[in-house]
């Protein structure tokens, strides 16, 4: 099968496009024909990128985590796919990923791709609507009538970040570019502070959840706008030493595959309250571009990988 290959650890100059060894699925596991697969440009700098379950060294992993295919086969004990199925998914990332032609997942990944996407709509959503998902309602615990900031919210996560937010019924609040108010606005935001020119943590507070996307200085600055009670949570940072304050939760997360909660995300998108956002498009034999595109083209929402 064709298949982008890391051949060092680094950054897009290490993916060769390139002939590889195609998988076969073992007992519980799934084999999918890739149809698309999202960009996800940090987990080149991610240690589990390059390692195994055991975390042994990984030699020439196959990146692209975010999945949109059909089932081509099934492996022993696997009773409630058939191939031919349309499936998305997030592919846990100490295995090989879908900027290839083929995959395998585990059924526990799956989940019926959404009626109303095509495969290069639909790679746009694990991972990012997974992540929003969990930093939102599992760690945030955000409920309707409560107010949220949103850092980063054209980006990948943001973008479904906020039509959650908005979908669950809080105030939403976020920080963006000028050039990308608009946008923001269009998916559900209450409120959009241009963080060029504008200190959030001047004009926000009492926040029930904050969720930090970011980093550095905007997630040192979030501890302060945060309502007593209320929550913190980053996907950038762990916490380091002691909390800046003991009155609110801190919550540093790793975003976790889960098929139930794509199938909760499915039928939002089937149900027209939920939208993936696609920036730019690439061929799987163009993937180093496409994951230059996403490092350093601040893009709007997500970059997908089409496989022929």
């Amino acid at each position: 099968m064709k298949a982008v290959r890391l051949h060092g650890r680094g950054g897009p100059e290490q993916l060769v496009y390139e002939e590889a060894p195609q998988p076969q699925p073992g007992p519980g596991e799934v084999l999918a024909r890739v149809g698309a697969s999202g960009v996800i440009a940090n987990e080149l700098k991610w240690d589990e990128t390059y390692q195994t379950v055991d975390g042994a060294p990984r030699p020439l992993p196959i990146p692209g985590h975010d999945l949109s295919g059909e089932v081509a086969a099934v492996g022993p004990g696997v009773t409630d796919l058939t191939m031919g199925d349309a499936v998305y998914a997030l592919i846990a990332f100490r295995r090989d990923g879908a900027d290839a032609d083929y995959v395998i997942a585990l059924p526990s990944e799956l989940a019926p791709r959404p009626r109303t996407l095509d495969d290069t709509q639909a790679a746009a959503v694990p991972l990012s609507a997974l992540t929003a998902w969990q930093a939102l309602f599992v760690h945030g615990g955000l409920s309707a009538g409560q107010t949220a900031l949103i850092h980063g919210a054209a980006g990948g996560v943001g973008v479904f970040a906020t039509q959650l937010a908005r979908w669950k019924g809080a105030r939403v609040i976020t920080t963006a570019s000028a050039r990308n108010a608009d946008f923001v606005r269009a998916l559900g935001a209450d409120e959009v502070i241009d963080y060029a020119t504008t200190r959030f943590d001047e004009v926000v507070h009492d926040a029930d959840v904050v969720f930090d996307a970011v980093g550095g200085d905007t997630l040192a600055r979030s501890w302060r706008v945060v309502k007593p009670g209320g929550a913190l949570v980053s996907v950038v940072s762990p916490l380091s030493g002691q909390p800046v304050r003991d009155d609110i939760r801190y919550i540093y997360f790793i975003v976790e595959p889960s098929g139930a909660q794509l199938r909760e995300i499915g039928a939002l998108i089937d149900a027209g309250q939920l939208h993936p956002i696609v920036d730019r498009v690439f061929p799987l034999a163009q993937a180093r571009q496409a994951y230059e595109a996403a490092a350093t083209g601040h893009p709007r929402g997500k970059i997908v990988i089409t496989v022929p």
